[in-house]
């Protein structure tokens, strides 16, 4: 395996507990959950792998200012501030669509760890974020995006900073290798605790962390099956590209295996109704997990990864008796958005009770 420059910005090895009471609950199989959500700095999540490797790259060959993009809320943008933060880069980090009124959530957070954030006004393209939008409607988003990168990227130049780009959501095929690290990571606990787990269970967003357990499972022969659950809408486009780029990550590190479409297990139970839009039974599983488990999830990727797995084990997708492990990637600033905020007040606030001192 070849060697590659590397930090460490993530505390590692992160966790694995048992969900004694959902697994009780449920009566249909044992659930133990991963807990990248505790990585470290920036309230931690799964990018802090993926930023090891891009980072270390980054210093190794003399840039100064890392730039990355994603949606208004990217969890990648505010780890990718954190790791900069704490190895001396700057951050800008480019978000999709209309700078808000308020800031809330993971921009709040961006902010204070130093990131400049910009943002894209999208009224025009929109549709690109349809489930099937038309090809000439993708090539002006790219377009547009590049245009506003290139901006960027000028404005830091001239001031003296050179400039490393980073894809949304670190999809690419260093960061990758983060993922194939953790599935030896697991692995080593699961052998320590004499623990057998059949499934393993991450969501599906941009792809490179599922890509990267798919990779991983392949080259350490791993006793259990990769699962994704998609968190928004499936795309051919979207498969070939994981498979590009994860098998990018083989060729660069000299792994010898390669996935292919027929690795691959997605299900679509738990897209709700678009993606990062508030709904009810998202909400409704993030509820469940935190009342029997004490974990908080989000209600753009891991309440809905959390809420799929959920479905696949009560109506017996997955078979009876089985032991499964779910990723939980962090994502939790993601709770203190507006509209979600907004979407859970009559729920969780109505009904809260008021004694009034009186003399």
């Amino acid at each position: 395996m070849k060697k590659v420059s590397k930090v460490q910005s993530a505390l590692l090895p992160t966790p694995i507990h048992k969900m004694k009471r959902i697994s009780e609950e449920i009566g249909k199989a044992t659930i133990y959950i991963k807990r990248d959500d505790l990585t470290g700095i920036g309230i931690g999540g799964n990018k802090l792998r993926k930023l090891d490797y891009i980072i270390g790259d980054a210093i190794d060959k003399g840039y100064t200012t890392v730039l990355t993009s994603g949606g208004r809320q990217t969890n990648h943008g505010r780890l990718t501030a954190a790791a900069a933060a704490k190895f001396g880069l700057k951050c800008v980090v480019i978000c999709n669509g209309p700078k808000p009124e308020k800031m809330s959530g993971n921009l709040v957070l961006s902010r204070i760890l130093g990131s400049e954030i910009v943002f894209m006004d999208l009224k025009e393209l929109e549709q690109v974020f349809d489930k099937n939008p038309s090809q000439e409607i993708i090539d002006n988003y790219h377009s547009f995006v590049e245009s506003v990168q290139q901006k960027v990227i000028k404005k830091y130049e001239a001031q003296g900073d050179k400039v490393y780009v980073i894809p949304m959501g670190g999809h690419t095929p260093l960061g990758i290798m983060g993922y194939v690290d953790c599935v030896k990571e697991i692995m080593e606990q699961n052998d320590a605790a004499g623990r057998k787990i059949d499934y393993l269970v991450a969501g599906n967003g941009s792809g490179g962390t599922y890509g990267g357990l798919l990779l991983g499972a392949k080259l350490y022969n791993a006793p259990f099956k990769v699962i994704g659950i998609n968190i928004a809408g499936k795309d051919e486009r979207a498969t070939e590209d994981i498979i590009e780029v994860t098998n990018g990550t083989s060729d660069l590190f000299e792994l010898g295996v390669k996935i292919n479409k027929e690795d691959f297990t997605l299900y679509e139970n738990s897209l709700g109704t678009g993606y990062n839009q508030p709904d009810e039974e998202t909400r409704k599983a993030m509820y469940r997990i935190a009342s029997r488990e004490g974990i908080l999830t989000d209600p753009c990727y891991t309440g809905k990864v959390f809420n799929g797995l959920l479905k696949l084990v009560e109506d017996e997708t997955i078979e009876k008796d089985k032991n499964i492990m779910v990723v939980h990637t962090g994502g939790t600033p993601g709770i203190w958005t507006e509209e979600h905020l907004d979407a859970m007040h009559d729920e969780l606030w109505n009904d809260i009770d008021v004694y009034e001192y009186k003399k």
